[in-house]
């Protein structure tokens, strides 16, 4: 059976082949609570659909409007099998218990590197920030530079990111963008770290060549949903 979870997923676990994220627009923050509980009744009564779905969770956006879904997959070929089987029952059910729902779209990643919660560290995320960052397309290898660049920029300014719990940097599958998937210990501790001096290998990332533009979300753990 499908079980309800308080613990943030593992980005790190080996087993995911296939990290999924995807957004929806559900109007506001009443409609937020709605739609989150309607996904949970609506898996809690049924049996969970795949060996190879390693977890599913839901955060509520802080504009008050959206929703992020992060799914775990083994791989893609489990879970195109299961948008045969096993999701329009589910769509259906929830868009029933909550007319209206937009469903922006799906992002497909492999996670390239992450900064990781380190050793002895139990502390419980706050917050968690996505932050978008696309690349020209001729950009070609950058997108991986790049992402090396930041993790030796937090390597070198531990104490301006003391409130970093950990950052997993997933590449698009259809290339193009990076997506960081970032827990803080508090909001506070993030605007912290945004408002502190920025060192030289942050300039660097900053302006790194190939980079277009970048786009942030701020979201709470809402809903976990795992194996039971």
């Amino acid at each position: 059976m499908s079980r309800r979870t308080e613990q943030h997923p593992d980005l790190t676990d080996p087993r995911i082949g296939a990290p999924l994220f995807s957004t929806w627009r559900v109007g506001t923050p009443e409609r937020q609570g709605r739609t989150v509980e309607a996904i949970g009744r609506t898996w809690e009564r049924r049996p969970w659909p795949a060996d190879d779905l390693l977890g599913y969770h839901v955060y509520a956006g802080h504009d008050g409007s959206t929703l992020m879904h992060h799914s775990q997959w083994s791989g893609e070929q489990a879970f195109e099998a299961f948008v045969k089987t096993h999701r329009q029952e589910r769509v259906d059910e929830i868009d029933t218990a909550v007319p209206g729902i937009e469903r922006v779209g799906l992002g497909r990643y492999r996670r390239y590197r992450s900064r990781e919660r380190a050793v002895g560290d139990v502390r419980v995320p706050g917050l968690i920030v996505t932050v978008r960052i696309d690349f020209e397309e001729e950009a070609g290898a950058r997108p991986e530079e790049w992402v090396d660049l930041v993790l030796k920029a937090l390597g070198d300014d531990q104490e301006g990111h003391a409130g970093l719990i950990s950052a997993h940097f997933h590449l698009s599958v259809e290339g193009g963008h990076v997506l960081n998937y970032a827990e803080w210990e508090s909001d506070q501790a993030y605007d912290d770290a945004l408002a502190a001096p920025g060192t030289d290998a942050w300039e660097r990332a900053r302006t790194y060549p190939g980079m277009k533009g970048t786009s942030g979300s701020r979201y709470r753990h809402a809903l976990g949903l795992v194996p039971g």
